[in-house]
């Protein structure tokens, strides 16, 4: 059966809201919850970035049911991934059995404040592979070293570990990241519906392993008011290059998004408030091979999306 996600996007709202709307969707039935896990929002507009690790504890005291992941973190020049594992071991242990790391590359955006040189894509993806073995490692309890190309370890030790270790999914938005997620990932996570990187996480390893895909939309009252919520507040979706994930700051977004019409936000993302084709969506990425699907909608109204999706979204797929 297919799980429905509901995206805690950490650009647009504060902690405390990322809080009450976890709460909100578990009680609306969504079976669990991404929150994104950046330095900076994507253009200035959107107004926040929180410290994921502080709300998912927020979080983890509101719900019972909701499994969180991170959606993405990036372990390895913003945070080291030793302290990530220490981070999400903490997250699991106050999520019972229902925490996922979800690890990605990152972008430049929110990797460059501390002035690291941002590698090139086939470096970044060794550098999270190594990154894994790391977490993996400090994982297995004990006293642990380790002496990698890119990455260090001495006497290090994470004392409090859950009693379930949690998966780890690795994002990938091509072939080298696909293939490194089949073979040392739990899970999948893609954007949209790329069922050639299900093909390619399969072949290498993730066979009968969870496929998440991140949809992003727009619910509001009429299709219009919806177009303009996404051009205001995320007038980068059009951009579906690997240029998002070399651009350094929010001035350089916000550049590029004016060359963006209201025509290209409609052609580009789902702004509707027919439940059918919410329903669509979905089943087309469930058919290009996901079946962990999470919905982000754009905007501030997100407790008018949830129940919105309570009553005319949710029970097609129960």
């Amino acid at each position: 059966m297919v799980k429905i996600g509901y995206k805690l996007s950490s650009e647009l709202h504060s902690p405390l809201d990322l809080v009450r709307y976890a709460k909100h969707a578990e009680d609306a039935g969504f079976d669990f919850a991404s929150i994104s896990d950046h330095y900076h929002p994507w253009i200035s507009k959107q107004g926040h970035s929180p410290f994921v690790w502080c709300t998912i504890g927020g979080i983890s005291q509101v719900t019972e049911r909701l499994i969180i992941t991170t959606g993405v973190t990036c372990p390895t020049v913003r945070i080291h991934p030793a302290i990530i594992a220490q981070a999400a071991a903490t997250a699991a242990a106050m999520l019972p059995g229902r925490f996922i790391l979800g690890l990605g590359s990152g972008e430049n955006l929110n990797e460059h404040i501390l002035g690291d040189v941002w590698p090139s894509a086939p470096v970044r993806i060794e550098m999270l592979e190594e990154a894994v073995d790391i977490i993996q490692n400090l994982w297995k309890g004990g006293m642990q070293d380790y002496e990698g190309r890119y990455y260090r370890v001495v006497n290090a030790r994470i004392h409090t570990l859950p009693e379930e270790l949690p998966p780890i999914f690795i994002a990938a938005n091509g072939a080298m990241a696909a293939e490194t997620a089949g073979i040392m990932g739990d899970g999948l996570i893609a954007l949209g519906e790329k069922k050639g990187l299900v093909d390619i996480f399969v072949e290498c390893g993730g066979q009968n392993k969870p496929c998440l895909s991140e949809i992003s939309l727009c619910w509001a009252e009429t299709d219009d008011v919806a177009v303009d919520t996404v051009y205001e507040y995320w007038p980068i979706m059009p951009f579906k290059s690997d240029l998002s994930w070399e651009i350094p700051t929010q001035t350089h977004f916000e550049q590029l998004a004016q060359n963006v019409k209201l025509e290209d936000i409609a052609e580009s993302t789902l702004c509707s408030s027919d439940p059918q084709k919410h329903i669509d969506k979905i089943q087309r990425t469930v058919e290009a091979g996901f079946d962990h699907i999470c919905i982000q909608q754009i905007g501030l109204d997100q407790d008018e999306f949830i129940e919105f999706y309570r009553e005319e979204v949710l029970p097609e797929f129960r």
